[in-house]
């Protein structure tokens, strides 16, 4: 072999020696992050309320929600209560409004809750068990009232239970309805019918009990199919993506998976009611 063939030799072997170690170095940098991510733990910060009926206490708080000012909305399910609070990030009361009776600012078992924070407005929606006629009402941030929809019936446009409600980018609300509906509803910001999906079953697309929902910054729409023991992820339009979740107490097991939301980096926390834990998954 002359000199010229050994250096090649040489030089290709030690490329083939770095390329192997960068690739390495790669597959465990990533393999780190991946488990740092799976092992992130999570520290308790800081509590407050108790039970009772005034401002700062609970009867039964059934969702919680975030304004873009950080500032937080509990709707309390209870005929004792039957209002939403605010409160600042630390737990600071700021305000309350609502209700027993049916009417604008009136509630029967207000549940789910959401403040249009991806497009910006910072409304407050609520979803009302039972509210003949203002199945959906919406709020300014201090709870001065805009508008509400919503009859009982099986139609467009109508409920049998609304439970869990999210709102896109565009002013785009979802409705979950579950009893006898077990579909979503989407709605413009005015409240107008745009589409629906879902009927009884544990199909792909079916759901039995839809009680929690959330959206995603890209319109993806999150649904906490409760007695199903699982999440569906939707586009929009209420076209299927994906699935996850089981009966069970493992990790990626649910028993009555009850509320979820997205954060802003798309990570997905559900509420594991019968486990009484919180689960957090990436978008898929």
């Amino acid at each position: 072999m002359n000199i010229n063939s050994a250096l090649g030799v040489t030089l290709i072997a030690t490329f083939l020696s770095l390329a192997a170690t960068i690739s390495l170095f790669s597959s465990a940098t990533a393999f780190a992050q991946e488990n740092a991510q799976e092992n992130q733990q999570y520290s308790f910060v800081k509590k407050w309320g108790s039970e009772g009926i005034g401002f700062g206490r609970f009867a039964q708080p059934i969702d919680i929600a975030i304004d873009s000012s950080g500032n937080l909305y509990v709707t309390d399910l209870s005929s004792m209560s039957n209002k939403i609070q605010k409160f600042t990030s630390n737990g600071t009361f700021i305000t309350a409004w609502g209700n027993l009776g049916f009417g604008p600012g009136r509630f029967t078992s207000p549940a789910g809750i959401d403040v249009g924070t991806l497009d910006n407005n910072n409304n407050v929606y609520i979803a009302d068990i039972g509210s003949p006629g203002t199945a959906v009402q919406v709020f300014t941030i201090n709870g001065t009232f805009i508008r509400s929809w919503g009859s009982d019936g099986l139609g467009d446009g109508q409920f049998i239970n609304p439970a869990g409600i999210a709102v896109d980018s565009s002013g785009n609300v979802y409705v979950g309805d579950f009893g006898e509906n077990n579909r979503i509803q989407k709605f413009d910001s005015n409240g107008n019918f745009i589409t629906k999906w879902g009927s009884i079953g544990s199909n792909d697309g079916q759901f039995n009990r839809p009680s929690g929902l959330a959206v995603d910054s890209s319109g993806n729409v999150y649904v906490a199919d409760e007695d199903n023991n699982r999440i569906q992820k939707f586009d929009s339009n209420g076209n299927f993506i994906t699935k996850w979740g089981s009966p069970g107490n493992k990790d990626g097991q649910f028993l009555g998976p009850s509320g979820l939301i997205v954060d802003p980096s798309g990570n997905v926390y559900v509420v594991d009611g019968g486990n009484s834990r919180i689960q957090v998954f990436t978008p898929s």
